[in-house]
């Protein structure tokens, strides 16, 4: 049979074994589910900060938003997305972390332009990031410290998720954070978890997608249980 094969997935067992009337087995369905499932991944992380964006956009406010947070998600998926291409994964096994950071990049400039005035320290961050960025993404760094920089982005994105939990627990309130945007940053790290158990890749990158599952999970909760119920209408009774 010729061999079918589109984007990196091999149709061609799936569809040999439907032709002889048989379902697929798991040795030749999981890989097809698991590339598919990455793909639909990384087409929907084009849009994933988008509703953040429009509602902090919409409301002229970052209120309860934590800078911080979104700074450091900045500085992890810059170590993701450069790990992952300094270690050759499939475009399938990573590309929303491509999507990601450019979306992230554009929310933190949102967030510093409704927070005026922006103080020194701000811009000292923005440039050094600017500056070591570039270099950090080409993977024209010492592999010992590449390696060290990846096992601390872990941590990055603990630490990032962990001002905006504080934030909104301390004010008994989500402020302008988006339920679809933490939603599909939730469902994301679900999905990735198998992915990346599929696709083989480092036990590091599945343990970062777990710890994705947890925070934004966390966040997730917060926003379901702050939100304040829609006041109800009230209708003026007449004797």
């Amino acid at each position: 049979m010729v061999k079918m094969e589109f984007l990196g997935m091999d149709f061609s067992c799936a569809f040999r074994s439907l032709s002889n009337g048989n379902f697929p087995d798991k040795d030749c369905l999981l890989p097809l589910i698991s590339k598919l499932l990455g793909y639909c991944i990384v087409a929907a992380s084009t849009t994933v900060k988008l509703p953040q964006i429009l509602k902090i956009v919409q409301h002229k406010s970052v209120r309860g938003l934590s800078v911080l947070a979104f700074e450091l998600e900045v500085i992890g998926y810059t170590i993701a997305l450069a790990y992952c291409l300094h270690k050759g994964l499939p475009f399938s096994a990573y590309g929303e972390l491509a999507f990601l950071l450019i979306q992230a990049i554009i929310l933190v400039a949102i967030i510093y332009y409704f927070s005026q005035p922006m103080g020194t320290k701000t811009w000292i961050r923005a440039l050094l990031y600017c500056a070591i960025a570039p270099t950090v993404l080409a993977g024209r760094i010492d592999p010992i410290l590449f390696e060290a920089l990846y096992a601390s982005q872990h941590a990055i994105f603990f630490f990032a998720r962990v001002p905006q939990i504080w934030e909104n627990y301390k004010n008994k309130s989500t402020g302008e954070l988006s339920f679809l945007t933490s939603f599909m940053n939730w469902a994301g790290s679900l999905v990735r978890v198998f992915t990346s158990i599929q696709e083989k890749a480092p036990t590091s990158v599945v343990m970062g997608s777990v710890m994705g599952i947890v925070t934004n999970g966390t966040i997730l909760s917060q926003i379901m249980m702050y939100q304040k119920p829609s006041a109800k209408k009230g209708t003026k009774k007449t004797d």
